[in-house]
């Protein structure tokens, strides 16, 4: 039992390393990774060795063929360039596989060393991240080594052998095994090597670790759908791409395994090299064949998966791409743009408000409903933000992060106060049909074009976080503070004055008043944020 708890610690160490290798690139080179692959798309050829290059670096074709599911939902790039970063994406981690069975045992400790001497001096730099991937390739080689010393003893125990020797009879049921331990260990690299492993050791033949790597290929395209299964129709193709392709190459090849691993097993080459070197060659010959028919697997998956219905009504996060969270710059801006999508469902509710005021009661429900898509968006936003660990943030982008939560808050703040104003308006005004004074209509339409001034300029200053136009809004803020008491005085004195609508509508209007008060502090706020920014920062905008 101790044997197999230290060989199941050892595949999980190895997953582990592959994540943290993965994490530590992207948030160095997240930016431009995606930048290398938006530029390639115009060429089969680039597009296929971009796939290579980015997936050789994060070490997981997972990885890279998630970045290529959201280029796709965001219309970023095409389904046939994706497809074939994809298949690049495929050689690419075949290749590392090949690098990481060299015997660099004696590099492990000197990664994991500098790696936390790195990552724990300058945590929140880019040279701390490379260290965070340091220590990931550190981790890495020493699973490697643990995997094998816990296989030996598996390889005496009588037990076991009965267990794999069930494994040599049926092909299919190899390769599906196979597909099952990709998806486990989450990752077709981390199977393939476990697979060469055992192989070495004894424990699986090398027709069974044949039919084991087909299958750890096919449970990384399952792994995508899976993956992508959130995602918009546009991602989901690429997935179900990649699926297919998998499933092309591997009805291709395990008919003919009986005839090829005899062969291959004569040529003067250990099985575990063996293995890797399959591995290689397998999904290279693939890929380069199925590149030619990315456009056929684009027309057939376009005609598999429709385009989504636009049926619902209710807004949904658009930027918030998940693949994104490694590399947290990218992921602040995605969140900020959807914060200014909350400003555009917000400008739509003061305009629903105004006909509301004006008499329009069915305005009033668009209002509720404008409501409920703000806190979708801002639920979305904060449960975006808080995957991101914040501990590893930069301290400018640490204090962005704050700064997005913060705007995405008072946006959903504001919301509530507008459709509360909006109800109290249909209650207390529309049904008893009570109508305000000109003099008071007129005043409510000044504060209300004065509001949309004012959450113009404050996404704005969100966006660019410039300090001119920061003051601006600040002075902005002053200006409806003096309005709303000059109105409020002018409202006391058409009661002197025995103004029956005015009487009538009193309540209602000093109520509107102060809600309006307070949804301007919420909308100018962000002026606060940005003035408040260290010198070092104003100097550089």
């Amino acid at each position: 039992m101790l044997t197999l708890l230290n060989l199941l610690s050892a595949v999980a160490l190895l997953v582990w390393g592959t994540h943290i290798v993965r994490s530590g690139i992207m948030r160095v080179f997240g930016a431009d990774l995606r930048r290398v692959l938006s530029r390639s798309i115009e060429r089969k050829p680039m597009a296929f060795l971009a796939g290579i290059g980015v997936t050789t670096l994060v070490q997981s074709s997972n990885a890279t063929t998630l970045l290529a599911t959201s280029f796709v939902a965001q219309k970023l790039m095409g389904l046939t360039p994706a497809l074939v970063v994809v298949l690049g994406a495929d050689v690419g981690t075949a290749i590392m596989a090949r690098i990481l069975t060299f015997d660099l045992s004696w590099l492990s400790p000197l990664f994991i060393f500098f790696g936390v001497v790195f990552f724990l001096s300058r945590k929140q730099t880019r040279v701390g991240q490379m260290g965070r991937a340091s220590i990931g390739l550190g981790l890495i080689l020493l699973a490697l080594q643990l995997i094998v010393a816990a296989a030996r003893p598996i390889t005496q125990a009588s037990g076991v052998q009965v267990l794999f020797s069930s494994l040599t009879g049926d092909i299919l049921l190899d390769a599906l095994i196979g597909a099952v331990f990709a998806i486990v260990s989450y990752s077709s690299l981390a199977a393939v090597l476990i697979t060469a492993t055992l192989t070495a050791a004894g424990v699986i033949s090398f027709k069974v670790a044949l039919c084991l790597v087909i299958g750890a290929n096919l449970g990384s395209g399952l792994l995508a759908m899976l993956n992508a299964s959130g995602s918009n129709a546009a991602g989901k193709r690429v997935a179900l791409g990649s699926l297919l392709f998998k499933l092309l190459g591997s009805l291709a090849v395990l008919p003919f395994i009986n005839w090829l691993a005899p062969w291959l097993d004569k040529l003067p080459v250990n099985d575990e090299e063996l293995v890797i070197f399959f591995h290689v060659f397998y999904n290279l010959i693939r890929c380069l064949i199925m590149v030619p028919f990315a456009d056929p697997m684009a027309r057939l998956c376009t005609r598999l998966i429709r385009d989504d219905a636009e049926a619902d009504m209710t807004v949904k996060p658009r930027h918030l791409d998940r693949s994104a969270l490694d590399t947290p710059a990218l992921a602040l801006v995605n969140a900020a743009r959807e914060a200014l999508r909350i400003g555009d469902v917000l400008e739509l509710m003061l305009e629903a408000f105004s006909k509301v005021v004006h008499g329009e009661v069915r305005e009033e429900r668009t209002v509720r409903r404008l409501d409920d898509d703000v806190d979708v968006l801002y639920t979305a936003i904060k449960l975006y933000l808080a995957r991101m660990p914040k501990e590893d943030l930069s301290e400018e982008d640490s204090r962005r992060w704050g700064e997005i939560i913060e705007m995405s808050l008072n946006l959903e703040q504001a919301g509530d106060i507008i459709e509360r104003m909006s109800g109290d308006v249909a209650d207390k005004s529309l049904t008893p049909r009570r109508a305000f004074s000109p003099q008071g209509l007129k005043e409510l339409e000044t504060l209300h074009e004065q509001l949309l001034a004012n959450l113009r300029l404050s996404l704005s200053v969100f966006l660019s976080r410039d300090i001119t136009s920061a003051k601006r809004l600040r002075r902005a803020k002053h200006r409806f503070r003096i309005l709303i008491r000059r109105f409020s005085h002018a409202h006391v004195e058409r009661l002197h004055q025995q103004n029956v609508q005015s009487i009538e509508t009193s309540s209602l209007h000093l109520g509107l008043l102060g809600d309006m008060k307070r949804l301007n502090s919420l909308l100018c706020s962000v002026a606060y944020t940005v003035l408040e920014q260290p010198d070092d920062e104003r100097d550089y905008e």
